[in-house]
């Protein structure tokens, strides 16, 4: 199937690692010009230009960063002049994963304060600052990357899972605005837990408890969560549009 993403710009925050990398590597697959934002690992990511090769753009993006989505915007957009894709993948857990064993009502304020409005603030910062450039053209694709736990809950998850079901609500909400100015879509991808190349002693871990809750019987790779993406990002993609879209394995 031709996905249409020949020479489209798609951006995926959170580029240099765990689903981000896949996500990445799929739309470059399709021939789309990738750029690959990251926080903390700009080897990372340049490590994965050179793999997935076509033609791809190393920028650096804070999702806790007031300035740093214009910053991105500007310099996608110099370097292609279009801003198609967005894929919101980046995450902030604050100090930490999420904690089991610590109660929501003793997780200190700066803590959970910081899960929450990087999460969301920066996500729609994002998204207000490409939305522009999708508007120019009457086409463009929004996918956000949410989790599970928004909708199954999780001990320690609290704060994370009400930051990503705030962000299903500004998809919903903007998939009707968006679409009035042409043809651009937005959608959630809720992957639950995942086989990723950073979280081998997690799922060694946990995951036997995971994959025994999925039909499938076990994990999702994380090729297979970018598959979704991908398709949602593209323009094969022609009327699924404000939803939140599990990708679990049936868990």
């Amino acid at each position: 199937m031709d996905l249409g993403l020949t020479g489209r710009t798609v951006i995926v925050t959170g580029a240099s690692g765990g689903i981000g990398r896949e996500i990445a590597r799929g739309f470059a697959a399709e021939g789309a010009d990738v750029v690959l934002a990251y926080h903390h690992s700009q080897a990372g990511a340049e490590r994965l230009a050179k793999e997935i090769g076509g033609r791809s753009l190393v920028a650096p993006y804070e999702l806790d960063g007031g300035e740093s989505a214009r910053g991105l915007v500007e310099s996608v957009t110099r370097w292609s002049g279009r801003i198609d894709v967005l894929v919101n993948n980046a995450v902030h857990w604050g100090a930490g994963e999420p904690d089991a064993d610590l109660p929501f009502d003793a997780v200190p304020d700066e803590r959970w304060q910081t899960v929450i409005r990087a999460n969301i603030e920066g996500a729609l910062r994002l998204s207000r600052a490409v939305v522009p450039s999708m508007r120019e053209r009457g086409w463009g694709r929004m996918v956000h990357i949410s989790s599970s736990i928004a909708a199954d809950g999780m001990p320690g998850g609290e704060y994370y899972g009400a930051a990503k079901a705030a962000l299903h609500g500004f998809s919903r909400s903007a998939a009707f605005g968006l679409g009035k100015d042409g043809d651009i879509l937005s959608n959630v991808v809720m992957p639950g837990f995942t086989r990723t190349a950073t979280n081998v002693a997690m799922v060694e871990q946990a995951g036997g408890h995971y994959s025994a809750r999925a039909p499938i019987g076990r994990l999702l790779d994380a090729a297979e969560v970018a598959s979704a993406v991908v398709y949602l990002g593209s323009a094969a993609n022609t009327g699924i549009t404000g939803q939140a879209v599990k990708v679990t394995g049936g868990a």
